[in-house]
């Protein structure tokens, strides 16, 4: 009797990989991105190539009558950078900057959890008024709010002579630098508390309310909530908003120019913004306005460097 051995069961071999299809990109998002691409070129790049191709030149009054400008090299910027004005002005616009950032982020964060705890009717109305002062032209505010501390006729002066019992009828609030800057400062917060209030209010939707609930039946207290649970979902926004406020206040300039214009000393007041327009306009020196133009612009290139930095590294995750 011979053993039969029997023969491995004969597989299929795999068929070879297929070759990996190269894929056709479409032109679809160039296409609908175009128009908004030329519009940034032709409203923000092309501006912003003049703007740094003059802060090289020598361009006053005779080049805007056609006279061809000079090539000067950096002397604009070293004359900037070392006029002592400048370093004034930028410190001064820096301070305001922190104050009026750090009260529109506290106050709108503020508003924004008090928004979730009115009722459909309070919020209503809470909400009406601030788009009413986010609608509101900045210009048209500072004379507004000029008028609230108006040297004769100011309800400001108004209300504190009634209260203090002192007359306080012709008290200027804008011929101090201290008290003008903080009437801008108001001004400033004023009509940017509703930006920031509208986009964390928002963002309360992305905090999952099982997260909360769950947090709320461990004993956690309703600041450590907001602490724990709800500032992380919403720390990219707050740090967009931060970002933002910090551009928008540090080259403010209506609120300023306006400002002086009803009673301010511009010698003590000026920010950079108005500080620009002075060189640029003023004194007709566009060399020297665009080169701090320049500098502002690298100066806010490294406030939201962070931003940039964490964004990309989010995309490349």
């Amino acid at each position: 009797m011979t053993a039969t051995t029997l023969a491995p069961p004969l597989t299929a071999a795999a068929p070879p990989p297929a070759a990996p299809r190269a894929r056709r990109r479409s032109a679809a998002p160039l296409v609908l991105l175009a128009p908004s691409i030329v519009m940034l070129v032709v409203f923000i790049g092309w501006p912003l190539v003049q703007m740094i191709v003059m802060s090289f030149q020598e361009y006053g009054r005779a080049q805007i009558f056609g006279q061809p400008a000079e090539f000067v090299g950096l002397d604009n910027y070293l004359a900037v950078l070392g006029d002592s004005e400048f370093w004034m002005v930028l410190a001064r616009s820096i301070a305001l900057c922190i104050v009026c950032v750090t009260a529109t982020m506290v106050l709108g964060v503020l508003i924004a959890v008090l928004l979730t705890r009115l009722g459909v009717v309070m919020r209503s109305a809470v909400s009406i008024a601030l788009l009413l002062a986010w609608a509101m032209p900045a210009l048209t505010a500072t004379i507004v709010w000029g008028w609230i501390f108006d040297t004769q006729y100011g309800l400001v002066n108004y209300f504190l002579s009634r209260v203090t019992g002192t007359d306080w009828t012709g008290h200027s609030w804008l011929i101090d630098p201290v008290s003008f800057f903080a009437v801008a400062a108001i001004i400033i917060t004023w009509g940017a508390v509703p930006f920031v209030v509208f986009t964390v209010y928002a963002g309360f939707s992305q905090v999952p309310g099982e997260v909360l609930e769950a947090a709320s039946l461990d004993g956690a207290s309703p600041w450590k909530r907001f602490r724990f649970v709800t500032l992380p979902y919403l720390r990219s926004i707050l740090l967009v908003l931060l970002i933002l406020q910090i551009i928008w206040d540090l080259r403010v300039f209506a609120q300023i120019y306006a400002l002086q214009t009803i009673g301010g000393v511009r010698a003590d007041t000026n920010t950079i913004g108005v500080y620009i327009y002075s060189v640029s306009m003023a004194s007709g020196d566009l060399g020297a306005g665009g080169a701090i133009s320049v500098i502002l612009v690298l100066i806010m290139l490294l406030v939201s460097a962070y931003y940039i930095r964490s964004m990309l590294k989010q995309e490349e995750s």
